[in-house]
């Protein structure tokens, strides 16, 4: 009897080990080919760390046994930003273990590869479903069986069924980039019509309104490129309303558009969720007038320089001194007003003729001489700069700041969505601008074309990409009108980019197609046709805005000062003479009394 349950006792330990070897044997080759599966899409697309969802799985023992770090997220959801690699595969325990609720680490791993191991019977296309609505489309599925089948179920979009099952020793790729094709797919958009980003014209072989600048060029190429469509979202806006750049920003983050056919800047941003890498760099300055020509009665001044009236003053002085000592050879009776008031050098000096002195010594004579070619030099000098300067006036002093605009007749003019967008409480520069100097245009439209018609008594800001154009229409002009000033700027450095929805899934391939353009120049030969592009369409007159010039001759009231200062002499002369006169009638007086006693 004993020996009877010895057996069936050795019976059931030898069946217990043989289906616990079975059981190691299926789990060992389940692991074996999930590692060449990790090993596979490592050589297909590098990744450098390893995110694992879920409880404990068959992922988890396969990360210690790769040379990649792995971070482990049980709870389905980290409570910290994605600070780790971008090169990061993520591996999930069962449906649904992946439970991610913080932002940035959804926004960082959006489109990293995903692998679920199916641990119940899950549909796949639920599965995929799930993700899709989530915008999340690189998901790859293996169930229980995968040791066995070695079947991966990999999710596709823009194709007939929503995924597909890949043998892995067929050498079929698992993942791939969905929306290189997106089948005519929409991307839902809206433009701003703003010159010379976009410009709307009309094929004359379809007539339809199509777009074209520097910013719908760029749209319009990745449409191509991807195979896809635009989606006018005209429902935003009201029929007949204008689109602002603004408004294109806001319903982007609103999630209403996909990509802007439009641009805009950065520096009141303080992630870029809603925009692309930077597009083009420019800088926010104004565009001046040119300073006004010297008055033709301020020329005459203007030209005489302080440093030289002292240097002649010098002379005047020395060559008195000269003449008094050349004619007494004696310094006694020597006075301040005889140096001052010598009449000989004065006239001299203004190359008028003087009396030559009698009995002249040599060194008199040569003092003479030096004294007429003094003359000779001031006078020829003071012609050719008068002479020179009457033909082309100078240019009053440039504007260098916000202050020199307080002091000049000039205004500015900008857009109300200019000051709102850059804040005109907290904008230190604009608030050393007076509101009386502002003018202020509630609509964007009637500034852009209050700037186009060139008026010059105004500084309008503008971006140098815009002021190029402005640049080369001013060829045309008889004489340019404005300048373009980095001396004062709203901002120096500007940064444009495309305003993105912040899910979108091939905003990688985007930004990606728009650093190509970039590399081969294709944005700087768009910029560089803004000007033709814009005169083809009609947008920029082959007008000439150069105000009307009056006559070049002088008036006399440009010589009013010549003619205050002659009068001047002569009412000076004539009160001297008066002087002189009374005092020789009291002289007279006194002889006669003299003689009569």
């Amino acid at each position: 009897m004993a020996w009877r349950i010895i057996l069936l006792l050795s019976l059931g330990y030898s069946s217990a080990q043989l289906n616990q070897a079975k059981i190691n044997g299926s789990h060992s080759d389940h692991e074996e080919r999930l590692l060449g599966l990790l090993l596979r899409l490592q050589q297909e697309e590098y990744y450098d760390t390893l995110l694992v969802y879920g409880e404990q799985c068959s992922f988890h023992s396969l990360s210690r046994r790769l040379a990649v770090p792995a971070v482990l997220v049980s709870l389905g959801s980290t409570h910290y930003d994605w600070n780790f690699s971008s090169l990061t595969l993520i591996l999930i325990c069962g449906f649904p273990a992946e439970r991610e609720e913080n932002y940035r680490t959804l926004m960082k791993l959006q489109v990293n590869r995903r692998i679920i191991y199916l641990q119940e019977d899950f549909h796949i296309e639920s599965v995929c479903d799930y993700y899709a609505r989530k915008e999340h489309y690189n998901i790859a599925m293996v169930r229980k069986d995968f040791g066995r089948s070695g079947h991966v179920y990999a999710c596709r979009c823009f194709q007939d069924s929503k995924y597909k099952e890949v043998n892995l020793l067929e050498g079929e790729p698992i993942f791939i980039e969905h929306f290189l094709n997106m089948q005519g797919a929409g991307i839902k958009t809206l433009t701003d019509n703003l010159a010379p980003r976009s410009m709307a014209y009309r094929d004359p072989e379809t007539g339809e309104e199509k777009f074209i600048g520097y910013v719908a060029n760029a749209l319009n190429s990745f449409v191509e490129k991807v195979n896809a469509t635009l989606s006018w979202q005209s429902y935003l806006f009201p029929k007949g309303q204008k689109i602002y750049f603004a408004n294109i920003t806001k319903w982007m983050d609103e999630d209403l558009l996909d990509i802007g056919m439009s641009v805009d800047s950065n520096w009141d941003r303080r992630n870029l969720d809603t925009q692309t890498y930077p597009y083009v760099m420019c800088s926010y300055c104004f565009m001046v007038p040119l300073p006004d020509l010297l008055p033709y009665n301020e020329i005459y001044t203007y030209i005489v320089d302080l440093d030289v009236l002292a240097v002649i003053f010098v002379l005047f002085c020395i060559f008195s001194l000269l003449l008094l000592y050349g004619q007494q050879l004696s310094w006694r009776g020597l006075s301040l007003a005889q140096i001052l008031l010598n009449d000989r050098c004065l006239r001299g000096l203004l190359g008028q003729p003087f009396p030559f002195p009698r009995e002249s010594t040599k060194q008199l004579k040569l003092i003479c001489f030096l004294l007429c070619y003094a003359s000779l030099m001031t006078t020829t000098m003071y012609m050719a700069y008068l002479q020179a300067f009457l033909a082309t006036p100078p240019s009053m002093p440039k504007l260098r700041s916000f202050k020199d605009l307080e002091n000049s007749r000039y205004m500015m003019a900008i857009s109300q969505v200019e000051m709102d967008v850059l804040g005109f409480v907290d904008n230190r520069k604009l608030q050393k601008v007076s509101p009386k100097k502002l003018v202020i245009f509630r609509d964007y439209r009637e500034f852009v074309h209050f700037r186009d018609s060139f008026n010059n008594n105004y500084l309008f800001p503008v971006t140098d990409i815009r002021w190029d154009v402005y640049k080369e229409q001013q060829k045309l002009f008889t004489s340019p009108i404005f300048y373009y000033t980095e001396k004062f700027c709203l901002s120096r450095h500007n940064f444009l980019s495309f305003p993105v929805r912040r899910n979108l899934p091939y905003r990688h391939l985007f930004e990606e197609h728009l650093l190509r353009q970039k590399e081969f120049g294709l944005l700087k030969h768009w910029l560089d046709r803004n000007f033709f592009v814009m005169v083809m369409l009609g947008l920029t007159p082959l007008e000439n805005f150069s105000p009307y010039s009056e006559s070049d001759s002088i008036d006399l009231e440009d010589l009013s000062w010549i003619f205050g200062m002659y009068f001047a002499g002569l009412c000076l002369s004539f009160s001297c003479f008066v002087l002189e006169l009374w005092g020789s009638l009291d002289w007279w007086r006194r002889l006669k009394r003299w003689t009569r006693n």
